[in-house]
């Protein structure tokens, strides 16, 4: 098992474990691969939920840019479901699970497909 599928492992894991949810594998793989080399950073490969500048990241560059939708208070309040879902108190919120975690929440599967 490579690098990369020991991760999805882990976030699937974390899905399972922390969130509660049984992962679509096929859509884990496909958002951890869209995340790029930042998986293998410790620091690019989870997101910051303190810092508004980790959300404004999240809100900019994924939500809007990569899943197309319309900046408003609706990707706001989208960010603060998934994480309250994913534990406010969770130390490592990895940025794969909550990308994937928005991606269902919006629906937006197809963008993987």
């Amino acid at each position: 098992m490579g690098r990369r599928d020991e991760l999805i492992e882990r976030y699937a894991q974390d899905l399972r474990g922390k969130i509660g949810v049984e992962p679509d594998m096929e859509l884990l793989r496909k958002v951890t691969i869209g995340c790029g080399p930042s998986i293998y950073n410790p620091d690019a490969s989870t997101v910051a939920m303190t810092q508004q500048h980790e959300l404004d990241t999240v809100r900019r560059n994924f939500l809007i840019g990569k899943l197309g939708l319309s900046d408003g208070q609706e990707l706001h309040d989208a960010i603060d479901a998934v994480m309250e879902q994913y534990g406010r108190s969770e130390r490592n919120k990895y940025r794969a699970v909550v990308y994937y975690l928005l991606t269902r929440h919006f629906g937006k599967e197809s963008v993987y497909g």
